[in-house]
């Protein structure tokens, strides 16, 4: 089963649990404030998807596989649950939703679509592998690596959240060689027939071109509730970005009277 991260409400349970499920070199750790704000009235579970984080390894990582996996981890909370996933979470989110959405009440897809990307990621997994860990045994040491071939230093201590400083040598806490074999898979779509007839929300970055406009028609065919919203000033990682305006919008949706 997928590792996770609870969240406990802070005060008398009266909402569906949350469960989320973050994006591509991502983990459960990242949303943490976030996680912990909505855990107010429900109890917030947050993933390590497979190939990340604390979860277990393996070579298959397609969307029917992480489905698959949140199913499993639903399944022991009970269902159904609400369900939030960020970009590689929002396509294993949608895949669930379409195959098996008695699971789910309520659905938010944040910041993609269900279309397949050219934006291949394999580069940051090159950067990734090309250091030498056993050479580093600080985070400093592991950013002036890596600063050459990933010069955004934004991008560079959100890969190192992966870095496991504790082992000897360091390693990362990333199945790269997986997810470098799997990459066609996690930019495509599976082409999921199906329909999830459940109040859905497609949040999106302003500043984001992962939602297109010719998007939303299939959108709305597999989804016929579908809801938009997007953050101002906010792009791809909105929830990074505008992390008190995300959750505003979350928590909002999910207490609608829909």
């Amino acid at each position: 089963m997928l590792a996770q991260i609870h969240h406990p409400a802070s005060g008398p349970v009266t909402a569906q649990p949350l469960l989320i499920a973050h994006g591509l070199f991502g983990s459960a750790r990242n949303w943490g404030v976030i996680a912990r704000r909505l855990a107010d009235t429900r109890d917030v579970i947050a993933v390590d998807m497979r190939n990340h984080g604390n979860s277990p390894h393996s070579p298959a990582h397609s969307y029917p596989d992480l489905a698959a996996d949140l199913a499993e981890v639903i399944t022991h909370i009970g269902a159904p649950v609400d369900l939030l996933g960020h970009s590689m979470g929002g396509k294993a989110a949608m895949q669930l939703a379409l195959t098996n959405g008695a699971l789910l009440r309520r659905l938010i897809v944040a910041d993609i679509a269900p279309v397949a990307y050219s934006h291949d990621q394999s580069r940051h997994i090159d950067a990734m592998q090309a250091i030498d860990l056993a050479s580093i045994s600080t985070r400093a040491q592991a950013d002036a690596l890596l600063a050459p071939l990933v010069t955004d230093p934004a991008l560079r201590a959100f890969f190192m959240q992966s870095l496991d400083l504790r082992s000897s040598p360091a390693t990362w806490k990333l199945n790269l060689s997986a997810l470098r074999d799997q990459m066609d898979l996690i930019i495509g779509w599976p082409e999921t027939a199906g329909r999830f007839d459940g109040p859905t929300l497609f949040l999106t970055g302003a500043n984001s071109h992962y939602v297109q406009p010719e998007a939303r028609p299939k959108i709305q065919t597999l989804f016929p509730k579908a809801r938009f919203a997007k953050l101002a000033d906010a792009g791809h990682w909105l929830h990074a970005e505008k992390p008190r305006e995300f959750e505003q919008t979350v928590r909002a949706f999910l207490n609608a009277d829909l």
